[in-house]
């Protein structure tokens, strides 16, 4: 059984080489984006706690309040399994950690 950080070290490396979130694409979320999404993930109560969005679909009243607007409702996509969307917000998590680590590297 793998334990939670091999889950959300799995997860992380899920969304760099399935969906290409490079280190590259993530600096370009200098607004918080990234744990902005990580927190909707990691709310077990992201379905009841809902806004309108700005998408104009039929799942466009299942965006969570705080899901990072620029997004859209394409990339919202929660599990019925709360452990999975624990990996995605970890890695998201992880995602901003090095992110930010990045960007205090290029300042020193």
């Amino acid at each position: 059984m793998k334990t939670g950080i091999e889950r959300i070290a799995t997860e992380r490396q899920r969304q760099i080489e399935g969906e290409g979130w490079s280190a590259e694409h993530d600096d370009d979320h200098t607004h918080g984006e990234l744990a902005a999404a990580a927190a909707c993930y990691a709310n077990p109560l992201h379905i009841r706690i809902t806004g309108t969005g700005v998408c104009y679909s039929e799942s466009a009243n299942n965006i969570p309040i705080g899901w990072p607007i620029n997004w859209g409702c394409y990339y919202w996509n929660p599990s019925t399994d709360p452990i999975r969307n624990l990996e995605k917000a970890g890695a998201l998590i992880a995602a901003e950690i090095d992110r930010l680590l990045r960007r205090q590297n290029r300042k020193t």
